[in-house]
């Protein structure tokens, strides 16, 4: 690891996702999300493991790959409560 910062980094982005995950459970509701937000933050997460991949592998990576599986929960959970809407 060349540097500490994106580890504290990772782990401060990461921090609220179990929160927004939980409040999709909760609320059964898309309000408040963004399907075009969620994807952005998958594209930038799949950036970042792809260069730890590719060019710096380190431990880091699993952060990554923790944190894109957090957004794409999220993004499910978008999903289905965009059915549950719909019924």
């Amino acid at each position: 690891m060349k540097s500490p910062f994106e580890l504290i980094m990772l782990v401060c982005f990461g921090a609220a996702w179990p929160a927004s995950i939980a409040k999709s459970i909760k609320s059964k509701s898309t309000k408040g999300k963004s399907l075009s937000f969620l994807a952005i933050i998958l594209v930038g997460y799949a950036a970042g493991i792809l260069h730890k991949i590719f060019y710096n592998y380190d431990f880091v990576i699993y952060m990554y790959i923790l944190n894109f599986t957090m957004v794409f929960t999220d993004m499910l959970l978008y999903f289905r409560n965009k059915r549950l809407e719909s019924k």
